[in-house]
């Protein structure tokens, strides 16, 4: 039986790489079931000399290397992400990556074909690629923004689906000064409030976290996800400015979009570049960019 204080976010996660890798295969497939019927029905009406095998191949090998290609997508829009606030930086990087999109898919495309025609004792030819890779172009391109569309489409879903949670009690400020009382142009300034816990609202409930029980942060936009005792809870607010609520020499940014509670760390697992991957106590894993490094060293 399942956990009843689980929500249907949290009970979804053991299964969430399947069913993402899963919906990709579907697609793909239904998408190369129904190209294969239409190529196969032109081809019969053209009255060439055809074989039925011929544009089942040639539907089939686009739809494989176009599935091939997805993860590659999926990365590259994590590096560049298309959020707000982030779009027009990246959006460049993205006309770029549909080229190699096209370039890649009609590579494998081609590869895959040349294998199928050797296998059938005959030999394929694609063409002059300058005069048909633009025509491939302009049909990878729009299959690279439904791409897009879907990932963005399938994010927005799993934040609702996750429920937002947000603070209720923020921190007090400190105690106003007595009116006859004059401040000290020497005196230091008050200590930054850093509260002990956290009261947040999640899907019409309220929890009280205790910020040494976050084991580390992201930045999801603009919002910030919070990993505490191996729940999820996504606040309102950018990862710089919650920082600053936390204790600076227990949590530590290793990461643009990442920040650790550094009593949580089990591991830092040293990569190539510079970079590290750190592992923690809740069997987690986040990235460690060069740039932190020496900050987390210290």
């Amino acid at each position: 039986m399942s956990d009843p204080a689980q929500n249907l976010f949290e009970r979804y996660q053991p299964y969430r790489r399947w069913a993402e890798a899963g919906f990709w295969v579907v697609v793909m497939a239904v998408q190369a079931a129904i190209s294969t019927v239409i190529a196969v029905i032109d081809v019969r009406q053209s009255g060439r000399d055809i074989a039925t095998w011929q544009p089942v191949a040639w539907e089939l090998s686009s739809h494989l290397a176009l599935l091939a290609l997805v993860p590659a997508v999926v990365a590259f829009e994590r590096r560049f992400p298309l959020r707000r606030g982030a779009w027009r930086r990246n959006l460049g990087w993205h006309v770029l990556g549909s080229v190699a999109f096209s370039l890649l898919h009609v590579a494998l495309m081609v590869g895959l074909r040349h294998l199928v025609y050797f296998w059938a004792g005959t030999r394929y030819d694609f063409g002059d690629w300058p005069s048909k890779w633009p025509y491939e172009y302009l049909k990878d391109a729009r299959t690279y923004v439904l791409i897009l569309i879907a990932l963005w489409s399938y994010r927005v879903f799993m934040l609702r689906l996750q429920g937002e949670a947000r603070v209720l009690d923020p921190p007090e400020g400190p105690p106003e000064p007595e009116p006859d009382a004059e401040p000290s142009p020497d005196a230091p300034g008050p200590p930054p409030q850093r509260p002990d816990r956290f009261l947040v609202r999640k899907l019409r409930r309220e929890f009280l976290i205790a910020a040494a029980d976050i084991d580390w942060l992201q930045a999801q936009g603009n919002y910030v996800g919070l990993r505490v005792n191996g729940h999820d809870y996504l606040l309102r607010a950018t990862l710089t400015d919650f920082l600053t609520q936390l204790d600076p020499a227990r949590f530590v940014r290793v990461h643009r979009s990442y920040a650790a509670n550094l009593d949580r760390i089990a591991e830092i697992e040293p990569l190539d570049g510079g970079e590290a991957r750190l592992h923690m106590r809740d069997g987690t894993h986040i990235p460690c960019s060069r740039r932190y490094r020496p900050a987390l060293r210290a």
